[in-house]
């Protein structure tokens, strides 16, 4: 998980995101996978992924507290195995 940090990801190119109270859906085209990210602050990390060379990167423009970093590497892997997000440079 500390090497996805190390790593850079991007939203995928069949992904789209419709915000919402809570955060935002994430609507995979391809293979039709719904996901939910659950707060604002995640979907300002995942929109900021490809400006940003690392995820960690993204994480300190986004303003995620050190602590709490952790919490969102995992959400970030989770989001990576189901091919919401892709290496930068990368389509699945």
């Amino acid at each position: 998980m500390t090497s996805l940090a190390a790593e850079a990801w991007q939203l995928s190119d069949s992904v789209s995101l419709r915000p919402e109270p809570f955060g935002a859906l994430a609507y995979d085209f391809r293979t039709r996978r719904l996901s939910f990210l659950k707060t604002p602050t995640l979907v300002a990390v995942v929109q900021g992924l490809a400006a940003s060379e690392t995820v960690g990167d993204a994480l300190v423009a986004a303003g995620v507290p050190e602590t709490e970093r952790g919490a969102y590497l995992t959400a970030l892997a989770g989001l990576a195995e189901t091919g919401i997000l892709s290496p930068q440079g990368i389509s699945p």
